[in-house]
C-alpha cells in the first residue's frame, strides 16, 4: 500500500504521518525531513533555503525526483510531503490532505520552533508563497487544487487522536479491488 500525506506547514502532517505509518507498519518517508536536512547542510533556515530554491531550481527538482522515484518503485510506504499526492499520482492508493487555519498553523510552528507567533506567521506566509510559485513554474501544479485528494481534513477541528482514528477507519475500509476512483493526475509536467 502507498499512502500520501500532504498539507501546508503546521497542518499536522508529520504527526499524523508518523502515527499512520506505525499503525499500518509502513515505512515513513518525509520530504520535509530531507529538505530541512539539506537546508542545515548549507547553514540555512527552511525559509532561506526555500528562497534559494527559487534561484536554484535543481534543489526542488532533485528532492521531487527522489520522492517520485520512491512512489513509483516501492510499496508499503507512507510518503509525506507538500507535493506527495501530486508526485505519487496514480501510484498512491490513498492521498490525504491536511490543513488548518493560518493562525493555528503559525501557533503550532511557533511552539515547535520556539519563536513568536507573529514571526512564525510571517515566515509561513513567505514560505507558502515561495513554494506555490515554484510548484506552478516547475510542474504546472496549483497547490491549492485539492481535487486529487481522497481525504481532506481541517486538523484544527479534531485532536491528533481524532484525526488518526478517522483516517485509520478510512484506510482499514479501503479495498483496492473495488476502487473505482483511482485515476491518473493529469496536466502535470514531471520535468526533473
Amino acid at each position: 500500500m502507498l499512502i500520501t500525506v500532504s498539507g501546508p506547514p503546521g497542518s499536522g502532517k508529520s504527526t499524523t504521518a508518523e502515527a499512520l505509518a506505525k499503525s499500518f507498519d509502513l515505512e515513513h518517508i518525509s520530504g520535509g525531513d530531507i529538505f530541512r536536512e539539506l537546508a542545515r547542510e548549507r547553514g540555512m533556515t527552511p525559509v532561506e533555503f526555500n528562497e534559494l530554491a527559487e534561484e536554484e531550481d535543481q534543489i526542488d527538482r532533485d528532492l521531487d525526483k527522489r520522492l517520485r522515484n520512491i512512489a513509483t518503485e516501492r510499496d508499503d510506504i507512507l510518503l509525506e510531503s507538500r507535493l506527495a499526492g501530486w508526485l505519487a499520482a496514480e501510484h498512491a492508493d490513498i492521498r490525504i490532505w491536511l490543513d488548518a487555519p493560518l493562525n493555528t498553523r503559525a501557533e503550532r510552528i511557533a511552539e515547535r520552533e520556539n519563536k513568536t507567533r507573529k514571526t512564525a506567521k510571517k515566515e509561513t506566509e513567505r514560505r507558502e508563497a515561495s513554494e506555490a510559485k515554484r510548484y506552478y513554474e516547475y510542474y504546472n501544479i496549483d497547490i491549492d487544487d485539492l481535487s486529487i485528494y481522497d481525504i481532506c481534513y481541517n486538523t484544527a477541528r479534531w485532536s491528533p487522536e481524532g484525526i488518526l482514528g478517522m483516517l485509520t477507519t478510512a484506510i482499514d475500509s479501503y479495498n483496492p479491488t473495488s476502487d473505482e476512483g483511482k485515476a491518473p493526475v493529469v496536466g502535470i509536467s514531471y520535468d526533473f
